[in-house]
């Protein structure tokens, strides 16, 4: 057995009104980095309140898109050099988590100096990013994004308080929900999977699988939303340590061109994703065929052999994404067939270079990619 680590990553405070714990933590000048709806909708206040409360010197910058891009982030490293704070706090879903962890570093960096004390506050269950050591940022100019990858971008503390999401529409809630499931899958089959991982993958599958409906039909489902937003943190922790695969690879390259939401570019490219790794079509299997096989087990699916299994993985998959309105193919994404195809070279070959390919379990080639990115634009049926 090869040695391998195991990091939790953040300190975290969960469960009802977590968020009030934010007055016993000692901060002295915060930068809350958010977008502007949390301004709107008076979400910011949540946090602010607590702060002005503890005489806590503030600056807000609700400047956060969503695919967060270089220019955004740009546009606030000025105003944070000036303001100089003990503490970022990201006030958000992923766009504003991975803006903060670009935002710090930039800053850092510019300035050589310690990281302020990161806190993550996601509004969203999705993207796990509140413990993470990831962040993905676009540039708009060259159609490019960019996977950074650093320790030091791993937040300090995260505070989970669902009453933050309650009011998230549904069809954020299904993206986000299924990114969750996403997560979990691709760790569970990494080629950095460990008994750890397995743990945190396993628990967050089953968590979602049951409550992500719940919290799409009843948005108000206190306990359902509680459960979404430990599966997405338990299912970020997975894959912090395991890896990912190119289901991401390939969602990463999609969304750089078309702009989709990313939850549901993985949600379109999972069964496919899983057909591949698992040589669902073909004579031999591989681990990742029994893995996949096990997770099937696990959702009590029943099978006789691990390919039949992974076809009820694959099969409960769509029945669960169509209770969502997310269907197979370009359609759910918005994307034209042609204006697709036109880029399958130039997104196989960025997809292959991605920072998630590298863990996933089957080794590919940009054939490959293209293979699977033409069964996508042709609605193939796996």
């Amino acid at each position: 057995m090869k040695i391998q680590e195991f990091n939790v990553g953040p300190r975290f405070i969960f469960g009802e009104k977590a968020i009030s714990e934010l007055a016993k933590l000692s901060i002295k000048r915060a930068y809350l980095i958010c977008d502007p709806y949390m301004v709107q909708s008076g979400m910011v206040h949540h946090v602010l309140d607590i702060l002005d409360d503890q005489l806590v010197e503030t600056k807000t910058f609700s400047g956060v898109v969503p695919n967060p891009t270089v220019e955004s982030i740009a546009k606030c490293i000025s105003e944070i050099r000036t303001f100089k704070p003990d503490a970022l706090i990201a006030l958000g879903g992923g766009s504003a988590m991975d803006s903060s962890k670009a935002i710090m570093l930039t800053y850092t960096e510019l300035e050589n100096i310690e990281k302020p004390v990161l806190i993550a506050i996601p509004t969203t269950s999705g993207s796990g990013s509140e413990i993470t050591s990831f962040a993905v940022i676009s540039d708009l100019l060259k159609n490019e994004k960019y996977a950074l990858v650093d320790s030091s971008l791993v937040p300090d503390i995260a505070i989970l308080d669902a009453t933050f999401t309650m009011s998230v529409p549904p069809a954020v809630t299904a993206d986000s929900g299924m990114d969750v499931l996403t997560h979990c899958f691709e760790a569970y089959v990494a080629d950095g999977a460990s008994d750890f991982s397995d743990a945190c993958a396993e628990k967050a599958i089953s968590l979602a699988w049951e409550n992500l409906p719940l919290a799409f039909k009843e948005g108000s489902n206190q306990r359902a939303r509680e459960k979404m937003h430990n599966a997405s943190s338990l299912a970020g922790i997975a894959f912090n340590n395991a890896g990912l695969g190119i289901c991401h690879s390939l969602s990463h390259a999609i969304g750089a061109f078309f702009h989709s939401p990313h939850g549901r570019i993985n949600t379109v490219l999972l069964p496919y994703v899983i057909a591949f790794n698992s040589y669902l079509s073909e004579q031999t299997a591989s681990q990742a065929t029994s893995r996949y096989a096990e997770i099937a087990r696990l959702l009590k699916f029943e099978f006789r052999d691990n390919k039949e299994g992974v076809e009820k993985l694959i099969e409960g998959i769509k029945i669960l994404s169509n209770q969502f309105g997310i269907t197979a193919g370009l359609e759910s994404l918005g994307i034209e067939k042609e204006a697709f195809i036109s880029r399958i070279p130039e997104m196989a070959e960025r997809a292959l270079a991605d920072a998630c390919t590298p863990a996933n379990p089957r080794k590919v080639s940009k054939d490959d990619l293209e293979m699977i990115y033409h069964l996508l634009a042709n609605g193939v049926r796996v």
